[in-house]
């Protein structure tokens, strides 16, 4: 991005639907005209309903975005559908120290765009009561903990008792706010003593669904029963007959957001509303208007257009996971997107950034131990020649690339992981405002899982060039074991020509039982790799390092010296405070270490050395503020 522009975040979920695909089209237009860049903070969430992990795990991004590199924030928290996730959103973004704006959900402590559903409901209700004097109405909720639904369903028991009818008029029906209720809410209303005359949906998912499904048992809309939705989506207006609803205006939206922020940053007064008020339409659904069999044959083309489309998309993405299959390196990856990603829409630039760990390895590599915070870019594409820095190392304050182009630009990030293992992020940037369709979505999910499959191929292979070592390497580190610390350092000393001074080292960690009870087994297991990983770093000079147990490291050296020892050390405690600076995780990896130089020949204890070394380490360990 350019950094003389402002700069916006944009937290949400599902920017593929319908709906947030026009939001963020009317951001990137209103922004276009105030001269800021929207970086969009990405998340697919649940996919199916045997999949809600996969959104556990690409939040794991989040922890790795520094907020001071943006001049404000947007949330749009309505998106998220992983249970917790809109609230690690939330805990993440207080930390921000821009402005902070929620467009979706009121949130304390935001400044919050507020949306008047009650009056945009009670609109719909009033008309089918003054104007087409129904007054037998039921209603089809959300699920009851969405406060949307909430808020919906009080104003509808309001409206219904202001007028001295049944609060909740001729029935109401807990649905989920998708297509999945329709069968049991037809069979519900068409169940009550009083067929209702109309039907007030919460919103228009749930109004086709229930449509449909009175169709299929004889209920004509609207001759026999009147629906109307709520939200104005393109569905809505798309489906036949056209819903009746109330539309929420994404421009002004956008322009109240960007504009809330713009004043706060100019430090400018602002007393503007930043209510936004529903718009109704009154369609066929209830029985305002008629078919136009013109308007709807045109329709009917466009359809088939879209399906079309949709075909040959089909057959890119069932090409593209062909070429996929046979990529065996990040180079051949980024030659395969290149060549067959175009079923997305057109695109200027896209970036694939790895997670690299302490000794530079990608995330894709199988000996990659844990994220310090720094990115490489694994496949780096720009079609407009906008960005110089190919070989630049990123990192949180730092996650979009640079544009020379004093214009906004509109970046869409998303994070890169499968199953438990996240490799890093994706980058892109469309070549107008409209953001891609639900075909990148397939992309990313399908570069995962071929890095997953580079990496798997990866161990395989060099566990093949290593089988020989498996009785004396430790497994979690790939350092020496026990034996083989022991037979190594034994056979040294066995061959000494004279006598020599030799070094033995006792490395221990501290607090990993405080790392295991607070974050689990698996992230004590990360911080063991690390201190492993950081001790090998350091070992240049001839040292012998193995895991001798748990959370314990032994170091043998022979014809060593205090000079050598002093810089070993020395090394270590800079590895380790480099380490902490940059993980970003909530606990540090600390060691104590004990050290015994002496002079020796062929006939040295080994056990005797590391026994000095080892009392000397609890005695260094014992010392440290907090212990005993």
């Amino acid at each position: 991005m350019n950094a003389q522009l402002k700069t916006i975040a944009f937290f949400g979920c599902s920017f593929t639907s319908r709906y947030r695909q026009n939001l963020c089209r009317s951001f990137n237009t209103v922004a276009e005209e105030m001269k800021f860049n929207i970086v969009y903070i990405n998340s697919l969430g649940k996919i199916g309903d045997k999949n809600a992990q996969y959104g556990d795990y690409e939040f794991d991004l989040i922890d790795f975005i520094d907020l001071n590199q943006f001049d404000g924030i947007i949330f749009d928290g309505e998106g998220y559908n992983v249970e917790g996730m809109a609230d690690k959103v939330v805990r993440k973004l207080r930390e921000a120290k821009c402005p902070v704006v929620s467009i979706s959900t009121h949130v304390k402590g935001f400044y919050n765009i507020d949306f008047d559903d009650a009056g945009g409901l009670r609109t719909l209700i009033e008309h089918f009561l003054d104007h087409h004097h129904f007054t037998k109405i039921g209603f089809m909720s959300g699920y009851l903990t969405h406060p949307d639904a909430q808020i919906r369903l009080k104003e509808f028991r309001a409206v219904m008792k202001s007028r001295g009818l049944p609060e909740d008029g001729a029935g109401m029906f807990e649905g989920d706010f998708w297509f999945h209720k329709g069968e049991e809410a037809a069979d519900y209303f068409l169940s009550q003593p009083e067929r209702p005359e109309a039907i007030v949906c919460a919103n228009d998912y749930m109004a086709i669904a229930l449509i449909t499904a009175l169709k299929k048992r004889g209920i004509r809309v609207p001759e026999d029963i009147a629906i109307s939705g709520y939200d104005g989506t393109f569905e809505g207006q798309e489906f036949l007959p056209h819903l009746s609803s109330a539309t929420r205006e994404r421009v002004e939206i956008a322009r109240k957001a960007l504009t809330l922020i713009k004043n706060i940053i100019e430090k400018k007064e602002f007393a503007e509303d930043l209510r936004v008020t529903s718009k109704p339409i009154y369609s066929q659904s209830c029985g305002c208007s008629k078919l136009d069999y013109k308007m709807e044959s045109e329709n009917i083309n466009k359809v088939y257009e879209v399906n079309r489309n949709f075909s040959y998309n089909i057959y890119d993405a069932q090409s593209a996971l062909l070429k996929l299959n046979k990529v065996d390196s990040l180079l051949m990856l980024g030659h395969v997107f290149i060549e067959a990603s175009s079923n997305f829409g057109d695109y200027n630039s896209f970036f694939l950034m790895l997670h690299k760990d302490i000794s530079g390895r990608l995330s894709s590599d199988s000996d990659f131990m844990c994220p310090t915070g720094e990115f490489t870019p694994a496949i780096w594409i720009d079609k407009r020649m906008d960005y110089t820095e190919s070989g630049h190392t990123f990192n949180a304050s730092s996650l979009i690339p640079k544009a020379s182009l004093n214009m906004p630009h509109f970046f869409y990030v998303m994070s890169v992981h499968c199953a438990e293992r996240t490799f890093g992020y994706c980058v892109i940037e469309m070549a107008d405002k409209d953001i891609f369709n639900e075909f990148f979505n397939l992309w990313l999910l399908n570069m995962a899982m071929t890095l997953e499959t580079l990496l798997k191929n990866d161990r395989i292979n060099k566990l093949i060039g290593t089988l020989e070592n498996l009785s004396i390497r430790d497994g979690l580190t790939g350092m020496l074991n026990r034996r083989g610390f022991d037979d190594r350092s034994r056979e040294a000393i066995r061959t000494l020509p004279a006598t020599r001074t030799v070094c033995t080292m006792v490395i221990d960690m501290d607090g990993l039982k405080h790392i295991n009870d607070d974050y689990g087994h698996y992230e004590g297991d990360r911080a063991i790799k690390v201190a492993a990983e950081i001790i090998t770093r350091c070992c240049d000079s001839g040292e012998i390092a193995g895991r001798a147990g748990g959370d314990e490291f032994y170091i043998f050296a022979p014809q060593y010296s205090q000079k050598l020892l002093d810089r070993f050390t020395e090394r270590l405690q800079g590895a380790l405070d480099s380490f902490n600076h940059n993980s970003n995780k909530p606990y540090n990896i600390e060691l104590s270490y004990g050290s015994f130089l002496t002079d020796t020949d062929s006939s040295g204890r080994l056990e005797d050395f590391i026994k000095i070394s080892d009392s000397r380490m609890y005695e260094q360990k014992l010392a440290k503020p907090g212990r005993r």
